[in-house]
């Protein structure tokens, strides 16, 4: 998927830990139907202006949604809703993020894995998606 890519420790590098998320998807009888399985990254470890500078992302509030859905038939609006699997994944990292290689991926060599795209748990996550998404909106607009 491109999520990282095996490199030497640099000398400076202190790599943050992960670990898989397991879930089971049911169906509606409760027979499970698929086994998911997701590697997070353990953000608590990021240490601020090491591999993270700003979290902030911003949020829309709920009046402010009200307000635009009440709008949309007086002027004959089209609203148009997204619902995006993964959104986190698809942002691109600016920093310089080292991760320990994931258990029972590890090749048995002392390599790291240097993070090219988000994984679920950085602090970062959230701010990243939020700037790719409004670069490839101002592109189409």
């Amino acid at each position: 998927m491109g999520t990282w890519k095996l490199v030497d420790k640099p000398h400076d590098a202190i790599p943050i830990a992960n670990k898989f998320v397991f879930a089971k998807k049911q169906d509606k009888d409760g027979i499970v139907t698929k086994y998911k399985a997701r590697l997070v990254a353990k953000g608590y470890a990021q240490q601020p202006g090491y591999n993270y500078v700003d979290t902030h992302s911003p949020v829309v509030r709920l009046e402010t949604i009200r307000a635009i859905l009440a709008l949309a038939p007086t002027h004959k609006l089209i609203i148009h809703q997204l619902d995006v699997k993964g959104t986190y994944l698809n942002g691109i990292l600016r920093e310089k993020i080292y991760m320990k290689q994931p258990k029972g991926y590890s090749n048995g060599t002392p390599h790291i894995c240097q993070l090219i795209k988000m994984l679920y748990g950085l602090k970062q996550a959230g701010r990243e998606w939020n700037l790719e998404l409004d670069q490839k909106l101002r592109k189409r607009g």
